[in-house]
């Protein structure tokens, strides 16, 4: 498969995700009033992560929960979409290629950390953005992160990302 066709699957696919999992989310209606996201942790300068970008740098099949209950059968799944993976480029200054919330193009975002021994993946800036998306675990095999952003959380859910195995 070529470049251009992985891109264009892979972007098919993520888009693909956000319709399914944005029609799981809940509506407040027409006319319904639109209130800006709270957030739990309070924003702090941004610090190095403990987890390195290139860590996370490969192809991944892809997956969401929102039961924790879920989560191994969750892990399986995402393993089976390894056949068509969600790829995490290295960034030009050191970050990572990723997609933001209701974002069709991957842009480069930071692992951050924080005070609190927390990980996060963002845009520049300080750690716990609302853009930011913590990641919840991560054992080099497997990573899981969440939205800090109240709604895109309750539509994504818990992203779970499994490493595919490298190319024979």
């Amino acid at each position: 498969m070529s470049r251009s066709a992985r891109t264009v699957a892979n972007l098919g696919f993520v888009s693909a995700m956000a319709i399914s999992l944005g029609a799981c989310g809940s509506f407040s209606g027409f006319g319904g009033s639109s209130q800006p996201a709270v957030q739990d942790a309070p924003i702090e300068r941004e610090m190095p992560a403990s987890i390195r970008a290139d860590e996370i740098v490969g192809r991944w099949g892809l997956a969401s929960y929102q039961n924790p209950n879920d989560r191994a059968r969750t892990e399986a799944a995402a393993r089976g979409q390894c056949k068509q993976p969600y790829v995490i480029g290295a960034g030009a200054s050191g970050g990572v290629m990723m997609h933001l919330a209701d974002e069709a193009t991957p842009q480069e975002l930071r692992l951050k950390g924080s005070s609190s021994g927390k990980n996060y993946i963002g845009p520049p800036g300080p750690s716990g953005g609302e853009k930011d998306r913590e990641i919840v675990s991560f054992d080099g095999r497997v990573l899981v992160t969440r939205f800090l952003d109240k709604d895109a959380a309750t539509r994504y859910g818990n992203m779970v990302y499994v490493r595919c195995a490298p190319r024979a």
